[in-house]
């Protein structure tokens, strides 16, 4: 017999937390989450998503022992100002038993029907900047921090449940040999001329700080046409700011601003933390810290994360400007291989950038959604 429990004690949320580590253990392609980051995200009074969306966490279990777990998202935002009346679901992970599955996403038909909601959509979670998705192609890649991996089980459930997919995302990768400075170097050079821009390079961060608000406005307005974007507020931003920007290379981080100095243009790039992660296991103490450390300044491997460009420059070229930034700070790293986190298939925009690199699609990701 399953029974479906809420995780609304401490208890119950580590228990939530923890169950990956046991339903993957060994596996050589999950990425574990650090406990203690997954446990802060589902803190109604430290993640500032919970002011404009509220959530349950439910465990599944099965004769005591826990067989699967998932979350039931509003965004009311998004139901309120974009008039999506959707219940998300994320977290989700699960046994390769569909009847788990079926138990556990009642949880979010009730929570749906409850708020007068038309459907579901999912997995996601509870804004932009969070994990999107089931895999569906690339189980035998290791996965990133800033991705959920899965075993294939979980489209099959969803599909033999009636859902339907709704988006369908890429990843892609390139070896940084196959960036050429000829597609881009004089380019940047006629670009910044003509528009009087500038790139802008950081070495601290505390000197990123001053512009980091300035950049979420501007990554607000250059995805606002995107049939998926939820704005970020100005309370998750200073959350965001925080928790992030610290962990990132400076280096990594670019900006181009006008004559004005304002920001026109601005690319996020992570080092991969993915070795760092399995060997911390989800602690960082006594040796996960040293781990990541190490890799944020020794991984050859680099995620491109967010890339924002304001509407007014979007066809002028300007991530010219961007590229060559990062082909000489990949060079002087000893950069080599080089990955697109998830990009929705529709945004052949962004796809556009990359297309001299000849990136190769490896893995690939979808939402499902279903009517309730």
């Amino acid at each position: 017999m399953i029974t479906v429990k809420e995780a609304n004690t401490k208890a119950l949320l580590k228990d939530y937390v923890k169950f990956p580590f046991s339903l993957y253990q060994h596996h050589p392609y999950w990425v574990p989450p650090l406990i203690s980051d997954e446990l802060e995200t589902f803190d109604k009074t430290k993640n500032p998503a919970f002011t404009s969306a509220e959530a349950y966490f439910y465990l599944a279990y099965r004769d005591s022992k826990v067989v699967g777990r998932i979350a039931a998202i509003i965004n009311w935002d998004e139901v309120n100002q974009q008039h999506k009346k959707k219940v998300r679901f994320g977290w989700w992970d699960v046994i390769d038993d569909i009847e788990v599955t079926k138990a556990l996403l009642e949880k979010v038909y009730e929570l749906g029907r409850k708020n007068h909601l038309e459907y579901v959509e999912g997995p996601m979670g509870f804004s932009n900047l969070d994990k999107v998705g089931v895999l569906t192609e690339g189980y035998d890649e290791l996965g990133s921090m800033i991705t959920w991996y899965n075993f294939p089980y979980y489209k099959e459930h969803l599909e033999q449940l009636g859902y339907v997919k709704e988006k369908e995302y890429l990843e892609s990768k390139f070896p940084f040999s196959n960036v050429k400075p000829e597609f881009f170097f004089k380019a940047q050079e006629l670009i910044k001329k003509r528009y009087e821009l500038k790139a802008v390079n950081f070495k601290n961060t505390k000197d990123i700080m001053p512009y980091v608000d300035e950049m979420f406005d501007l990554f607000n307005t250059s995805y606002a046409n995107l049939s998926s974007f939820v704005a970020i507020t100005d309370i998750q931003k200073e959350y965001f700011k925080k928790k992030y920007i610290g962990f990132i290379n400076p280096e990594y981080i670019k900006f181009v601003l006008d004559k004005n100095d304002r920001i026109v243009a601005f690319s996020i790039v992570m080092p991969s933390f993915s070795e760092a992660l399995k060997k911390a296991n989800g602690k960082l103490f006594p040796f996960g810290f040293y781990h990541l450390l190490k890799a944020k300044k020794e991984s050859k491997e680099v995620l491109f994360y967010l890339i924002g460009v304001d509407p007014e420059y979007q066809s002028k070229g300007v991530t010219a400007i961007i590229f060559n930034e990062y082909y000489n700070t990949f060079k002087e790293k000893g950069i080599q291989n080089c990955i697109r986190t998830p990009e929705l298939e529709d945004n052949h925009a962004i796809q556009n950038l990359w297309k001299h690199f000849d990136p190769v699609t490896f893995r690939r990701r979808r939402t499902y959604r279903i009517n309730l």
